[in-house]
């Protein structure tokens, strides 16, 4: 047990880091730790619905090509409301073989883990760069991630940007070199609104509503094929899945409903469109029988919103950093997440991601949030192997 990995993880859950809130006091706390081990540091502003963010780029050794990017995300999803907490979220708690606290599985438990690991790491013996790059808003859709991959270039300078990373998201140690894409939009129906003792004189939104999700329903029965291609990386679901998550309309049962919205989240394969799926549902959505089942001529209208993306990931197999992570944590088998990872946009910007991290997936956005000892623990080793066989032999 290193005292200094408590000492940073007890830390880091003191941060409020919900998404919603600036993770600036907690990034430059984690800058401040880098830079005395002997890191050069960035920290990259983003400003996201009018609230600062800052991601994070750390580095050190020769500019040399290779080497091997480390990556975890700082915030968190919201606790505030969520039933079922019986310790304090934003307080480490040791309790047996676990310690509790919201992020210490998703994802601050690796965080901890990275700085620990830089404390310990004889930077002269790199012969290749090692750089550290944490995000914010990873939660809400990535955002973090996009903006900072497209930067790496100047933000590095001489350091050629190692195409290897290391993504630590809770996966129990297990190593996962794909996802699929996520897709996030609104559904709003617009009618026309009156007294609920003339039906016929408006139009429901929320009947008309009923309608669409038909729909949508009719359309994620057909996904439902799986693939073959697919079937050894997502076992549990080898096809796109669709998830109606959200539902909002009207204002008393006395009112014919003039709005109802709801939010539609999709999961495509890796190698499809992302937006395929999206274009089906408006093309569905816009020959819609948009009447009121209590009669009348009058239509409502249906409006598809915009699409929030997070791109999927497909990486290719048998990478050096892969032999490492299977090294390293005695696994064979490399499978896929079931949940989506800044990976994505690194992808696009010519990385090679991989996943894999001692946080449980099962513990993740659940109140009295968790993490196995035995897996924080042994996490500075294995980061202190990886780092040696990719970026000191």
């Amino acid at each position: 047990m290193s005292a200094y990995l408590y000492e940073v993880l007890d830390q880091l859950i003191a941060f409020d880091t919900v998404s919603s809130n600036s993770d600036a006091a907690a990034m430059e706390f984690l800058a401040d730790r880098l830079e005395t081990h002997g890191f050069r540091i960035h920290l990259h502003r983003i400003t996201i619905g009018g609230t600062l963010q800052l991601n994070l780029v750390a580095w050190a050794g020769p500019p040399q090509p290779n080497g091997l990017t480390i990556s975890g995300h700082l915030d968190t999803v919201p606790f505030t409301g969520q039933p079922g907490w019986t310790r304090q979220p934003l307080q480490m708690e040791i309790d047996g073989d676990r310690v509790f606290g919201r992020g210490t599985s998703d994802m601050k438990g690796f965080l901890a883990e990275c700085v620990d690991a830089a404390a310990k790491l004889d930077l002269r013996a790199l012969r290749r760069p090692l750089v550290f790059i944490l995000t914010s808003n990873e939660e809400v859709g990535c955002l973090g991630a996009e903006s900072v991959s497209r930067e790496l270039g100047p933000i590095l300078g001489e350091i050629p940007a190692p195409k290897l990373v290391w993504i630590g998201e809770p996966t129990s140690w297990q190593v996962q070199h794909a996802h699929k894409s996520i897709v996030l939009f609104d559904v709003t129906v617009r009618g026309v609104g009156g007294h609920s003792g003339a039906p016929e004189q408006g139009v429901s939104a929320i009947a008309v509503a009923g309608r669409a999700l038909e729909a949508v329903g009719a359309l994620q029965a057909e996904r439902r094929q799986p693939s073959a291609k697919f079937m050894p990386i997502f076992p549990d679901s080898p096809y796109d899945v669709l998830n109606v998550g959200m539902i909002s309309g009207g204002i008393a049962a006395n009112i014919i409903a003039e709005q109802c919205r709801f939010t539609i989240a999709y999961r495509a394969l890796p190698d499809a469109d992302p937006l395929e799926i999206h274009r089906e549902i408006r093309q569905r959505l816009a020959v819609l029988d948009s009447h009121d089942y209590a009669g009348g001529n009058r239509l409502a209208a249906v409006e598809v919103g915009a699409p929030m993306v997070v791109p999927p990931l497909l990486a290719p197999r048998g990478t050096e950093l892969e032999r490492a992570l299977l090294e390293v944590t005695s696994t064979r088998e490399v499978g896929g997440a079931l949940f989506g990872t800044d990976g994505g946009w690194f992808a696009r910007a010519g990385m090679i991601p991989l996943i894999c991290g001692p946080g449980d997936m099962e513990q993740a956005h659940k109140p009295n949030e968790n993490i196995r000892r035995a897996a924080l623990d042994s996490g500075t080793e294995k980061i202190l192997k990886v780092i040696d066989r990719l970026c000191c032999r």
